[in-house]
């Protein structure tokens, strides 16, 4: 079809849309049809003259199915041609492509630690061979940048790992993998990691050192904690204090927590942790395996470099079920959880709640039929999924590509180092000086960031958390799918031994409030065990979010029905509603 008559076309057609849908985003059936069905007549029946409107467009269509054999019977059936359908289908993935072509957000940069260090002091290279103070052999460093620049499969089997190593890189050229949906990992964004010698970094160490103390205190307790109330004035102290804040400051009811709406209302925990989650023919209590209280590893010299070198240490040894009640029990849900694990389950619980689609879905009000692989279930569950996978693939772009940022148990092992006068790595006095930091030392006689998994971080760099991406994909198609709105019946909180859930009495908590939670529970979760900063967390959420919804977008492209398309909160708190492929602001 030439452009002048496939403008005219789409020019008819956006006359054709009923008021009442253009003033709430589209009407995606009818600019479905228009696209996929102008590209058939011209490009399959080879009528590139083929008349403008809707109406003439319909009746020819039928015409060529009752002339080209797709019913016998004389009763046209518009999914029974195999070439319209193919052309359609070619159509629309060729518009989703193309409207990403110049859909940048901005030009990615890095912090420039790695410029500024010889010594790749401030980069990941776990596994790679290392001093016993923990630094790298250049030459093996270089040999990783050089596989990263050149994606040759050859040139990363080149890579030396430590003589000692047990474990691998964890797949570098994932950071190369296309999707066939969303936006493109390398067409995602975050502000550059913030740099090693920076107050940022130092405050976020402050805080992972006194998560790393507070992991057996139980999340009711809060209040009422001596220690929680050291870690909040500790903290305040810091030139860059993180995390959420009430009147400017850290306090027992913000420490922690997450940074989106609904992160500060009612428990720490989300309810899609704590509620049992309907299973096929069964159903998922949520109580998992946790290690003793005090369980903390690589806490020593030999032990922490073994560990930096790849070498597999002992397993952990776990005690009975329970509820998440601490963070040691939240920071074990996520080192062995499977990637979407939290948010199928989530998913799960919100499907057996009645009435708790999105107001939007169209099944909501139909008299004759109800959602399932469009709109039901089954879209749902697997969106979620699909969500998952797609946001690992930024996380890695970001991850290798881009910033290759230290974990936080190798600054630990710098800042143990310089407090010990073996080697001044220029670390802020300010960490040095921390409270948490003096607790760590008067209980371990070392300055090392006191681990809850015995191997440490997994063998790729900290920023963003991979769990915050996959956290914040799925938690935004969650969103999309739910009412936000709609307040949770029943909610719950675990007691202190995490051996009962009791009744939560306080303030209405709602589906995009615990959405939001969960995301941070997990995201920030990772940094309970020590494995990442608070900035790997939040700045991730916000790449899985970027993908999530490049995925709606092509997604919300595909539906015959008539609705107003996706609406959701975004982490940020803005609300937008996604039609035919655009974002549009509310």
């Amino acid at each position: 079809m030439s452009e002048s008559i496939r403008s005219g076309y789409e020019s008819e057609l956006s006359q054709s849309v009923p008021e009442t849908n253009r003033a709430s985003g589209y009407s995606r059936r009818d600019l479905l049809k228009a696209s996929a069905g102008a590209t058939v007549l011209a490009g399959v029946t080879g009528l590139g003259g083929f008349a403008t409107t809707a109406a003439a467009f319909d009746s020819g269509l039928i015409e060529f199915f009752e002339t080209s054999g797709g019913n016998a019977n004389g009763h046209p059936v518009f999914g029974g041609n195999r070439n319209q359908r193919s052309a359609a289908a070619a159509e629309l993935r060729r518009s989703a492509a193309n409207s990403y072509l110049q859909n940048f957000i901005a030009v990615q940069q890095t912090n420039g630690d790695e410029g500024l260090y010889s010594d790749f002091r401030a980069s990941f290279f776990k596994t790679l061979p290392q001093n016993e103070l923990g630094e790298v052999d250049t030459a093996a460093y270089v040999a990783l940048l050089d596989a990263l620049r050149s994606g040759n499969s050859l040139d990363f089997e080149a890579i030396p790992l430590d003589p000692t190593a047990q474990r691998k890189l964890a797949n570098p050229q994932g950071a190369y993998k296309f999707e066939l949906t969303g936006r493109d990992s390398q067409a995602t964004w975050m502000r550059p990691a913030p740099a090693f010698a920076s107050a940022e970094t130092s405050a976020e160490m402050g805080e992972v050192y006194w998560k790393a103390l507070a992991r057996d205190i139980p999340f009711i307790d809060f209040d009422s904690s001596a220690d929680i109330a050291a870690a909040v004035s500790d903290l305040n102290a810091f030139a860059e204090t993180v995390g959420p804040k009430q009147g400017g400051v850290v306090t027992p009811a913000t420490i922690f927590r997450g940074e989106t709406p609904g992160d500060l209302v009612g428990p720490y925990i989300s309810q899609f942790l704590w509620k049992t989650v309907p299973f096929g023919n069964g159903s998922i209590v949520q109580r998992y395996d946790t290690p003793a209280p005090g369980d903390d590893f690589m806490t020593d010299p030999a032990a922490w470099v073994a560990v930096q070198r790849g070498v597999n240490p002992s397993p952990l040894t776990k005690g009975s079920p329970r509820y998440i009640s601490d963070a040691r029990a939240l920071g074990e849900f996520v080192h062995l959880d499977f990637s979407y694990q939290a948010y199928q389950s989530a998913a799960l619980i919100l499907l057996s709640i009645p009435n708790s689609l999105d107001i939007s879905n169209p099944y909501n009000t139909s008299a004759t039929q109800g959602g399932f692989t469009s709109l039901g279930g089954p879209d749902v569950l697997d969106l979620v999924a699909k969500a998952g996978n797609l946001s690992l693939t930024g996380a890695w772009y970001q991850k290798w590509l881009v910033h290759r940022r230290l974990r936080p148990e190798m600054y630990g092992g710098r800042l143990h180092f310089q407090l010990t006068g073996a080697r001044d790595y220029g670390l802020p006095a300010e960490i040095a000086e921390s409270e948490a930091v003096g607790r760590v030392f008067g209980q371990y006689g070392t300055y090392f960031l006191p681990m809850a998994f015995p191997e440490g971080s997994p063998t790729h760099p900290a920023y963003p958390a991979g769990h915050a991406t996959i956290a914040g994909a799925c938690c935004t198609v969650l969103k999309a799918m739910f009412d936000e709105q709609m307040v949770i019946p029943d909610p719950v909180q675990a007691d202190a031994t995490g051996a009962n859930l009791l009744p939560w009495t306080g303030e209405d908590l709602t589906i995009g409030g615990e959405i939001n939670k969960l995301a941070n529970n997990i995201a920030l979760g990772r940094d309970w065990a020590g494995v990442h900063y608070r900035s790997d967390g939040v700045d991730g959420l916000l790449v899985g979010e970027q993908q999530a919804m490049g995925m709606l977008q092509d997604y919300s492209r595909v539906y015959n029905e008539e609705f107003d398309g996706f609406t959701l909160t975004k982490f940020d708190g803005t609300v937008v509603q996604i039609v035919n492929g655009d974002v549009i602001p509310l």
